[in-house]
């Protein structure tokens, strides 16, 4: 392997931050946050890498392509703001503990969940 793939650095990047965001919620969060914090960043994630393509072909939208390609030189500036979002995210609890984070984690996942599939889809186009 020459180079890593860029879509596999957004996706590893925004994955530790959301590993920040559920850690954050639970320290700074209630308790009940120590199990479900991070089984609903897993299921969310998850839930959006598997479900997302086959509810797009489904309301017949066109694939989108992955996030960043070398075509458009913007678009890793652009994708950057991923995993920045998800870190500034996971600064919340720090500054305002106790209340319950769980929508937190739950927007984050899906952030993650989207680079993950943008490192997929890009895996899959060039092999």
């Amino acid at each position: 392997m020459k180079r890593l793939e860029p879509n596999l650095l957004l996706a590893m990047t925004t994955g530790f931050a959301l590993l920040l965001v559920v850690i954050t919620a639970t320290v700074y969060g209630p308790p009940i946050g120590l199990i479900r914090n991070p089984l609903l960043a897993i299921i969310c994630a998850g839930g959006f890498v598997l479900l997302n393509p086959p509810l797009l072909r489904m309301m017949k939208i066109a694939p989108r392509p992955p996030l960043i390609h070398p075509d458009s030189r913007g678009t890793a500036a652009w994708a950057s703001l991923f995993p920045m979002l998800v870190i500034a995210a996971a600064a919340i609890p720090v500054f305002w503990p106790g209340p319950d984070y769980g929508l937190l984690v739950l927007i984050a996942s899906v952030w993650f969940g989207a680079t993950a599939e943008s490192a997929l889809k890009a895996r899959s186009q060039a092999g």
